[in-house]
């Protein structure tokens, strides 16, 4: 549900490292005595400048996107994820483990045919995945910076469980993925709601989570497969996140029920469908 302004301020310097946290109080005369959740009181309870504080924010996460850049600039990133010509998990996630102990460990009794398979099979389905997971992982962080770079977005600084950015005085957790397979594209465009409802409703329970999501959904409308291609087309993609933000707001309309394990849950979602 939509959050107060008193409970924005409270997500907002909880999602500020402790060091930086003390920095800012320090900077606008608040005592910096007391641990984490009392300066965030302290902070609350003077009903300290929202323009500060955003402000703060956005000049600490620059920082830490330039500190990232010192190792690759973001020209260099995007030339290395170009570089991927296929895109295959290989072995589904989080389930290495079970794969390598049926069809590796207790499969085979001698060690020349278990190495035979392992060099044969099982080094190319690691390999898939691994490049696969790096893939996403990089591609992800290119667009969610772009993201948090908006002027109408508010990033948090450091983990924070339910909240990566803050849109519209609304907390979000952001969610960059595809079209799931098998989900019709028409119905995705004509009803992002629903397909909101069925993102929450089928993730994984050792995932679950009712915070607000802010997703980003990519489609390759007519060969779906290829989605992840798009997914490094920055400068169109780029271009779809600004026009969204630049005319989006956050209201009880983006309300959304879902039902996860036979209970009821409701939480504030936007989607932004990319197809190309």
């Amino acid at each position: 549900m939509l959050v107060s302004e008193k409970e924005l301020k409270n997500l907002k310097l909880g999602g500020i490292r402790s060091q930086e946290l003390k920095e800012f109080v320090s900077s606008i005369g608040i005592d910096i005595k007391g641990n984490v959740g009392e300066i965030i009181k302290k902070c609350v309870n003077a009903n300290i400048s929202r323009v500060k504080l955003d402000s703060f924010i956005k000049a600490k996460y620059k920082s830490q996107i330039l500190e990232r850049q010192k190792m690759i600039s973001d020209r260099d990133l995007i030339e290395e994820v170009k570089k991927v010509s296929n895109f295959s998990w290989g072995v589904v996630q989080g389930q290495l483990d079970q794969k390598i102990q049926s069809e590796y460990v207790r499969k085979f009794f001698r060690y020349k045919d278990l190495l035979n398979n392992i060099t044969s099979k099982l080094h190319d389905d690691i390999t898939s995945y691994v490049v696969a997971t790096w893939y996403n992982h990089w591609t992800t962080v290119l667009i969610e910076d772009h993201i948090s770079s908006h002027p109408k977005v508010i990033p948090t600084l450091k983990n924070n469980f339910g909240v990566d950015i803050f849109f519209d005085d609304q907390p979000f957790d952001l969610k960059t993925t595809y079209l799931p397979k098998d989900y019709s594209v028409k119905d995705a465009i004509e009803n992002p709601k629903k397909l909101a409802v069925w993102m929450y409703e089928n993730q994984g329970a050792q995932r679950f989570g009712s915070d607000n999501r802010f997703f980003v959904i990519l489609v390759d409308k007519n060969n779906p497969d290829q989605s992840w291609k798009l997914k490094r087309d920055f400068d169109f993609v780029f271009k779809k996140i600004d026009d969204f933000f630049d005319s989006a707001t956050v209201s009880s309309k983006d309300e959304v029920i879902f039902t996860f394990k036979k209970k009821t849950y409701t939480a504030i979602s936007k989607v932004l469908i990319i197809t190309k």
